[in-house]
């Protein structure tokens, strides 16, 4: 696992898939070419999966774990006062984003010490 130190998220908002993926592209070149790393994207097609997906309680989460660093899903969910299911839960749907992992050991951890959400909204 690569440390958190060197690692940072951009969460984007765009309907245009097509862009985002050509966008990776460049900066995976870029990357290539420069030998430095350019961050990692995890793109939403509009506010409602954004936030229907990184619910407050997953944000939770998130920012507990990269405070504490790796904690089994117990040891989460007594931090955050929740219970251990829907924390577990959470956890998984996380994993599935990309937003959390899992160590060799089976702990939670966020590689990301930094996230950024990246949200424009226009008038059509």
């Amino acid at each position: 696992m690569t440390r958190a130190k060197k690692r940072k998220l951009t969460i984007t908002l765009s309907a245009d898939w097509r862009a985002g993926l050509k966008a990776a592209g460049k900066a995976a070149a870029k990357g290539i070419k420069t030998g430095r790393y350019q961050g990692e994207v995890l793109n939403f097609e509009t506010p409602s999966v954004l936030f229907s997906r990184l619910t407050e309680k997953r944000w939770e989460l998130v920012r507990l774990l990269q405070t504490i660093g790796p904690v089994g899903v117990r040891e989460l969910a007594r931090r955050a006062g929740r219970g251990v299911r829907r924390v577990h839960d959470d956890a998984q749907a996380l994993i599935e984003l990309g937003l959390i992992e899992k160590t060799d050991d089976r702990k939670l951890v966020c590689p990301y010490a930094d996230i950024h959400v990246d949200m424009h909204v226009q008038a059509a």
